[in-house]
């Protein structure tokens, strides 16, 4: 299968979607101050004057992840729900964050939190979705978690934020930098990236089950997801079709972030090619010319042939976690897929 060839997403996003919308609404319902109005538009319920729509809320991955490790043990996966529900607001919390640090203005074909409140209050909105994302997990004691369950989520979850945080560090401190490698990059992507899809699995596994072999597989499985769903994030970043990925052409490129295709040109291309990607991403402003560049550049080292071949690595390895743990068949199934998709989605 080539890497542009779709696929149909995985049934789990639709079986639980329901669930976790009414689970996401119930813990912001009660706020009513303009503040909340603004995480309410960011996640798709309200327009700019805070009436209601429904805009396109993301793939809510992580939260559909975390149902289905929760099932795949044996669980109840609607115990898992407020985890879930967590989860995916602290994800969010990172792309409000994200949009004001990458000065990005649009965000699933929608202007971004800050381009409309300006970033000092949308910088209050992620900070209070954050702390939103653990008052969600007060919902386990609702549904008979045990204290010590509740406990080691929240932990849980709560490192997974602060790693995330740490790669977000990293990600812009590579900015300036051109001694980046593709080594680099991936210590940077599992922190950013792969560790909130990993602790989501993590947490569902640990809510339906004791066996500590079972979680720790899920959560090697989650990592390797994660990664694949980065680089392939990275491909569609540059050679992606703007319409369905919901950002702007060469947005990426133009904020100079090492992605894989960037990192792995700066280790492959040679002399005039590599001075040349240099020199543009050291412009005080990339041009559209300069994007054509880049991405000319990155063709003439086949660095979407490498990006795509490394997605499927990951791809296959969690896979291999996969089939080395006990689950019961149709979560198991669905995890497959769900593998499968990420590495082939265009969107």
């Amino acid at each position: 299968m080539t890497g542009d060839q779709k696929v149909s997403e995985p049934f789990a996003f639709k079986k639980y979607r329901a669930a976790i919308n009414t689970e996401l609404r119930a813990v912001l319902d009660d706020r009513q101050s303009p503040l909340y109005d603004m995480m309410r538009y960011h996640l798709g319920w309200v327009d700019e004057q805070g009436n209601p729509i429904e805009a396109s809320p993301g793939k809510a991955l992580r939260p559909t992840l975390c149902l289905l490790a929760c099932e795949a043990v044996g669980g109840a996966w609607y115990k898992a729900l407020p985890a879930a529900a967590g989860m995916e607001l602290l994800h969010n919390f990172s792309l409000i964050h994200d949009d004001v640090q990458d000065d990005d203005r649009e965000r699933r074909h929608r202007p971004t939190v800050w381009s409309i409140w300006g970033k000092p209050q949308a910088i209050n909105a992620g900070d209070a979705l954050a702390t939103i994302a653990g008052l969600a997990l007060i919902g386990l004691a609702q549904r008979g978690v045990p204290a010590v369950k509740q406990l080691l989520t929240t932990r849980l979850m709560y490192e997974a934020c602060l790693t995330t945080i740490e790669g977000q560090y990293l990600d812009i401190s590579y900015e300036s930098r051109f001694d980046v490698v593709v080594g680099d990059y991936l210590e940077m992507i599992e922190s950013k990236t792969a560790i909130l899809i990993a602790r989501s699995l993590e947490m569902g596994a640990l809510l339906g089950s004791d066996d500590e072999d079972v979680i720790g597989g899920l959560y090697r499985f989650g990592r390797n997801l994660g990664l694949a769903f980065q680089v392939r994030d990275d491909i569609l970043g540059i050679w992606g079709d703007e319409k369905k990925t919901g950002k702007p052409w060469g947005s990426d490129i133009r904020h100079r972030k090492k992605s894989l295709p960037i990192a792995y040109a700066l280790e492959k291309a040679k002399g005039k090619a590599r001075r040349e990607l240099v020199d543009i991403y050291q412009e005080e402003a990339i041009s559209d010319e300069g994007v054509r560049a880049v991405v000319g550049i990155l063709d003439d080292v086949a660095a979407r042939g490498y990006a795509h071949g490394l997605a499927i690595g990951y791809r296959d390895a969690a896979v291999e976690e996969l089939n080395g743990i006990s689950l019961f068949p149709w979560p198991r199934r669905q995890l497959s897929e769900i593998a499968r998709f990420i590495v082939e989605r265009d969107s």
